[in-house]
C-alpha cells in the first residue's frame, strides 16, 4: 500500500495551522507559534513523517519543535521515530497502553501484511502529563492539551482559544466516533469528552479522520449517541443481548447517519464495527444503570 502525504488546509483555518494528510489513513496537523512549532501526531510510519517534515521545512523557520502524541494508535504515533531531539508530549495514560503487549502484537500483525511497517519502532513519549490538561505557552498561541478519554483512555485533543480551535483528533469523527470498549464507564468518558470539546463552542474543529474541520461534526457525534441510546431503551430486555440486535430497523448505522457519498467498501466495514461497538457499550450501559 502507496501513502501520499501532503500539505492542506480549511476555508477559514489560521494560517499558522497545517493539515497533513497521509492519503485516507490519517491527519496530522502542524501548529507554527511565535516561540516554537508543534506537530500533533507523527503519523502511520516513519518514512510518512520523516516525508512530511520534509514538505514543512519552509514553516519551520528554525523554531524548536515539539511533538504531541495524541494517542498511542498505530497511525498516529508509529513515526515517532522519526523524531530526532524533539520532546515528544503525550497523557501518563499511554504509557500505560505502551507497556501493554497488545502494543508490540499489532505492529507484528501489521508487519505480516505491509512491508513498510518493517521500519517502524515503538518510541514512548519522553514527557506526560497525568491531570486534566497541560498548555504549551507559544506567545502568541497557547495550546492546551485536553484529556479527552473514550475513544482511547489516553486520547488528547488540543485547545488553542486566540483563534477558537479545536484539534479534536479522534474523539470526534465523522461519520461516527468509537468507543473504546463496551464498558458503562468507556462510553461515558466519550460522551463527557464530546460534551467537554462542544462547551468551547469552537468556530474550527479539525479531525484526524473525515477531512473536515466543520463543528456540525461535533453537534452529529452527540446526537448520535443520544439516539442511540434512545433506541436502545424502546428495545425489550429480553432481546437486548440479540447478536443481530445492530442489524434490525431501526438499530442500523444508516438508522442513525448519513453515510458519506462513495464510501468504499472498506471504510463502510470499519464503521459497522464502530458501531456494533458503540451500540453494545450503549446496551451495558442501560444494564448497568
Amino acid at each position: 500500500m502507496t501513502v501520499d502525504v501532503s500539505l492542506t488546509s480549511y476555508p477559514g483555518l489560521d494560517d499558522r495551522i497545517t493539515v497533513i494528510r497521509a492519503g485516507d489513513e490519517v491527519d496530522a496537523v502542524f501548529v507554527s507559534t511565535e516561540r516554537f512549532n508543534v506537530l500533533v501526531d507523527t503519523l502511520g510510519t516513519p518514512a510518512l513523517c520523516q516525508h512530511a517534515l520534509e514538505l514543512l521545512a519552509d514553516r519551520m523557520r528554525d523554531r524548536p519543535l515539539i511533538v504531541v502524541n495524541s494517542h498511542m494508535d498505530w497511525d498516529h504515533f508509529w513515526g515517532n521515530c522519526a523524531i530526532s531531539d524533539a520532546p515528544i508530549v503525550a497523557h501518563q495514560s499511554a504509557m500505560e497502553r505502551l507497556r501493554d503487549p497488545s502494543a508490540l502484537h499489532t505492529l507484528e500483525q501489521k508487519r505480516t501484511t505491509e512491508p513498510r511497517f518493517d521500519e517502524v519502532e515503538l518510541v514512548p513519549p519522553t514527557l506526560t502529563f497525568s491531570g486534566e490538561s497541560m498548555t504549551l505557552h507559544g506567545g502568541d498561541l497557547s495550546l492546551h492539551l485536553l484529556h479527552t478519554p473514550g475513544h482511547t483512555p489516553d486520547h488528547l485533543a488540543v485547545w488553542i482559544p486566540e483563534i477558537e480551535t479545536c484539534l479534536a483528533v479522534d474523539a470526534v469523527e465523522h461519520p461516527i466516533p468509537e468507543v473504546w470498549s463496551s464498558a458503562p464507564d468507556d462510553l461515558r468518558s466519550l460522551r463527557s469528552s464530546l460534551n467537554l470539546i462542544r462547551s468551547l463552542e469552537p468556530k474550527q474543529l479539525v479531525l484526524a479522520h473525515g477531512q473536515t474541520s466543520d463543528p456540525a461534526v461535533l453537534d452529529r457525534n452527540i446526537a448520535y449517541f443520544e439516539n442511540i441510546q434512545e433506541a436502545v431503551a424502546l428495545v425489550p430486555a429480553s432481546e437486548l443481548m440479540s447478536a443481530a440486535l445492530d442489524q434490525r430497523e431501526g438499530m442500523r448505522l444508516e438508522d442513525f447517519v448519513d453515510l458519506p457519498a462513495g464510501m468504499s467498501f472498506e471504510a463502510r466495514e470499519f464503521y459497522e464495527r464502530c458501531h456494533r461497538s458503540n451500540l453494545a457499550a450503549t446496551v451495558a450501559t442501560r444494564g448497568a444503570s
